[in-house]
């Protein structure tokens, strides 16, 4: 499920975002049946619910509703049996849909790059999270930091990784995202990352 308007995962996985007509935008706002939006990607067993740019709107239609923290949990409990795993992008931003992320998830995954102003929004956001298991969803747990766009040749990427591990512990997942050209070629031609691999190998 994309939930961030800039639609990157919407595109990573070779939708055009110009061609969405309705995403998890009109779930929430227009109460739009999400089984109505799924859509089947070239990836095997990856179904996905997309979003595109109107999406910025529901921050602001959202406010004047009832219950608003509350409106992607009712969203995807029509679809959630359906599947092993639902995974919600969200936005870096702490606004209002990904507050509405929150109360509709099990387990959040926190990425943070290697790079010095990731760890200022890492506070920001572990204190949101605690926020919400007080106030909107007790039963949410962290399920780890995971670093990424690491480069081992680069002393703030190291120093960045220490002072994570250092401050969060156990926390931390041990797996790391390196940098990684194939990673980057995936962004440039809207293409998932195993479909990429596949491609190589067929080469």
């Amino acid at each position: 499920m994309d939930a961030d308007p800039q639609a990157n995962a919407t595109s990573g996985v070779g939708i055009d975002p110009k061609s969405v007509k309705a995403g998890i935008y009109e779930c929430l706002v227009n109460d739009i049946n999400p089984k109505d939006l799924v859509i089947t990607t070239e990836n095997p067993n990856l179904d996905l619910i997309p979003s595109h740019i109107d999406q910025v709107g529901a921050e602001i239609e959202l406010i004047n509703i009832n219950n608003r923290e509350y409106m992607m949990r009712s969203a995807l409990g029509k679809v959630r049996d359906e599947y092993d795993f639902v995974i919600i992008d969200c936005s870096p931003s702490l606004g209002l849909v990904t507050v509405n992320a929150l109360p509709a998830s099990d387990a959040v995954v926190v990425p943070v790059q290697c790079e010095y102003f990731a760890l200022e929004g890492l506070g920001k956001l572990l204190n949101t999270i605690k926020i919400v298991q007080q106030k909107l969803n007790t039963d949410l747990t962290i399920e780890g930091i995971l670093l990424t766009m690491y480069d081992s040749r680069l002393r703030l990427s190291n120093q960045v990784v220490e002072e994570v591990k250092m401050h969060f512990q156990e926390m931390v997942f041990d797996t790391i995202i390196h940098r990684n050209t194939t990673l980057g070629a995936c962004q440039a031609s809207d293409k998932p990352f195993s479909c990429m691999m596949r491609a190589a190998k067929v080469r």
